[in-house]
């Protein structure tokens, strides 16, 4: 993000960034920005609702002023977002350009016509009284959803990076259907003149053949006819299964590479992670796996078998211990001592508001352990410092793990080694 120059009053540039971080985060379920996602998201439901029901005669004569009244709020609630994200975006693009090319460049952009179109078109119906046209435009606020949901911009990701791809799939259908179309029409229309006396008309049975739809409303009659019918139907296998493996594929890619992108944002949140170098935030990437928990969640339960290390990235959780209670928030993590011990969990772990955690197995945490002698030694001397500091923390589990031998002041060298340097 290029800096803004500061200014005074209502266009200092620290409302418009913080507006800017309200609109475009991708905040926790406790912010105001997840607040102000879950009202639009909310607005755009109840419209599309109204406009659905306002197609009912019987219910459009009882609830009309009601449906009305729910398509002025949300023209004006959609309006309104549309001038804050015109004027927030100046300066928060990757280009370093003018304010007004800035804010051309959302005008123009897909996301930038999606929110145009659903309140404008609405807006000018209502000013020239058309209902019917009205309620036929209430689907267009529900392509707003694409903002919100990660999957959607993952598809529409994917269909535009094999747009290339997809082109040649419709070429190649164009194909199918123009060939094939031909020779039924040189077949058939001298016995079907009505149905297939003419290629347009013979295009319309290949489309819905290759398509495996089948209407039945031409079909031919003849038996070098239906011998062409069948090799038309089985390229029509072929032709819906081309693009859905091109598609489904790099929808899988897409997929992979956001999660990558939202592991690596999450690991730069915890400190213990921060000196690392890039190919070893990778290596440690593939060990992790991301997990959400929502309010009141418990995670793990006192006595439970130690099988995992967590580390927050976003949220906090609290951990009822014997005697105390303790919370820990993002940057954190927990769990290290149950791994390093080898033994059950000294405290009972509930998220206090919703909390996303990255999560490392135990066989993973002593496999990483090893190669990283920087990272072993700070976990080493967060949960030395633990134990000093919580007087109950761990205390019968500890118990427990020296009368079974596996304490690991004896069982893990390393961890005798940081210690006595200490």
């Amino acid at each position: 993000m290029r800096p803004v120059p500061r200014g005074r009053g209502s266009t200092d540039p620290d409302l418009r960034d913080r507006l800017y971080e309200l609109l475009e985060h991708d905040p926790l379920a406790y912010s105001v920005g997840s607040r102000f996602i879950q009202l639009i998201i909310g607005v755009i439901v109840l419209d599309v609702a109204a406009m659905i029901l306002a197609s009912v005669p019987e219910l459009d004569a009882q609830f009309g002023a009601l449906f009305a009244g729910i398509t002025i709020l949300s023209v004006i609630v959609f309006a309104l977002e549309y001038a804050a994200r015109l004027w927030t975006v100046a300066g928060h693009t990757q280009r370093t350009a003018s304010a007004l090319s800035d804010r051309l460049g959302y005008v123009f952009s897909a996301l930038g016509i999606i929110d145009l179109l659903a309140f404008l078109p609405a807006a000018i119906v209502l000013a020239t009284g058309r209902h019917a046209t009205l309620a036929a435009l209430g689907v267009l606020p529900f392509f707003k959803l694409v903002r919100y949901s990660p999957a959607m911009r993952s598809l529409l990701a994917a269909v535009h990076a094999e747009r290339r791809a997809l082109i040649g799939c419709i070429v190649i259908l164009i194909g199918a259907v123009l060939t094939f179309a031909s020779l039924l029409y040189a077949i058939e229309r001298d016995v079907q003149p009505d149905k297939l006396g003419t290629i347009p008309q013979a295009m319309w049975w290949a489309i819905v053949t290759l398509g495996t739809v089948g209407y039945g409303d031409v079909v031919p009659v003849t038996a070098f006819g239906k011998f062409i019918s069948v090799f038309t139907i089985i390229s029509g296998f072929a032709m819906i299964a081309l693009p859905v493996a091109i598609i489904s594929t790099a929808f899988a890619e897409e997929v992979k590479r956001r999660d990558f992108v939202v592991t690596w944002g999450m690991l730069a949140r915890v400190p213990l992670f921060s000196h690392l170098s890039a190919s070893e935030i990778a290596d440690i990437m593939r060990l992790l796996r991301a997990r959400t928990i929502e309010q009141g969640e418990i995670l793990v339960r006192r006595g439970d078998a130690a099988s995992s290390m967590y580390f927050i990235t976003a949220g906090e959780v609290e951990i009822a211990l014997p005697n105390q209670q303790v919370r820990l928030a993002d940057g954190t993590f927990f769990g290290e001592i149950a791994l390093l011990h080898k033994t059950k969990r000294s405290g009972t772990v509930t998220a206090t508001r919703k909390t996303r955690l990255l999560v490392l197995d135990a066989q993973d945490f002593h496999a990483l352990i090893e190669r990283m002698p920087t990272l072993a030694a700070h976990v080493h001397k967060t949960a030395k410092a633990r134990l000093e500091g919580s007087g109950d923390l761990a205390v019968a589990e500890l118990a427990q793990a020296e009368r079974e031998g596996t304490d690991p002041l004896r069982a893990q060298p390393f961890f005798r080694k940081t210690y006595s340097a200490e």
